[in-house]
């Protein structure tokens, strides 16, 4: 039986940050963590086509400071800031607190684990080949200045009777090492054969001591 890791996880406070960054005991820790869950959820859902990443989230007392990672940063603002004010109100009558919204763009699509997993969903939901689609992810990853990349997809592939595993890596990923900046994300495609597990690492150098940390 193998003990795996998560890549983020065991890197938390040495290299990476948390995204949730607030202090809470009790029955309040257990309230505010699905809170956050809520969140997450909610704009999962109604920003799906503006490649969303990451969403970190700060608090102080009956506030809440939102910074949301995106690809397509203009689908989250909309025509004079029209849509991410639905969006601020429709959280504030949700959590029933202050709500603020930062939108900040991610300039290198290719480069975020997350954006690469949810490519490769897409394709396979759309019945393109597993291999072709994961091939050419990790060449693009590759050209975008990525120092490796691996990428795993397990379940039906091609609509086989038996489920099964199959992996694609480029370059290097030390994922022993604590200074390695490793990105990781795992997502799943709903095809027509059932669902498809896809976990993505993408390595992008080392942090040295003294670096600012990576979230």
């Amino acid at each position: 039986m193998g003990r795996k890791v998560h890549p983020t996880g065991f890197r938390l406070g040495i290299i990476k940050d948390h995204i949730s960054r607030w202090y809470a005991e009790g029955e309040d820790y257990a309230a505010l963590l699905a809170e956050d869950r809520e969140i997450r959820e909610k704009i999962g859902e109604e920003l799906q086509r503006a490649g969303v990443s990451k969403i970190e989230i700060e608090r102080a007392p009956k506030r809440v400071h939102l910074k949301i990672h995106a690809a397509k940063p203009g689908i989250i603002i909309g025509r004079k800031g029209v849509t991410v004010n639905e969006l601020r109100r429709s959280l504030q009558e949700m959590t029933d607190k202050r709500v603020k919204v930062d939108v900040e763009e991610i300039k290198r699509p290719e480069l975020d684990a997350k954006l690469v997993a949810e490519s490769i969903a897409e394709q396979l939901a759309r019945r393109v080949s597993h291999k072709r689609a994961m091939r050419q992810s990790a060449q693009r990853t590759m050209r975008a200045g990525a120092k490796g990349i691996m990428i795993r997809v397990g379940g039906r592939l091609g609509g086989s009777e038996m489920a099964r595993v199959d992996s694609v890596r480029d370059g290097r990923i030390p994922r022993h090492t604590l200074r390695a900046d490793i990105d990781y994300a795992d997502t799943m495609s709903e095809t027509t054969y059932g669902v498809i597990g896809i976990k993505v690492w993408i390595y992008k150098g080392e942090i040295l001591p003294g670096e600012p940390l990576s979230v």
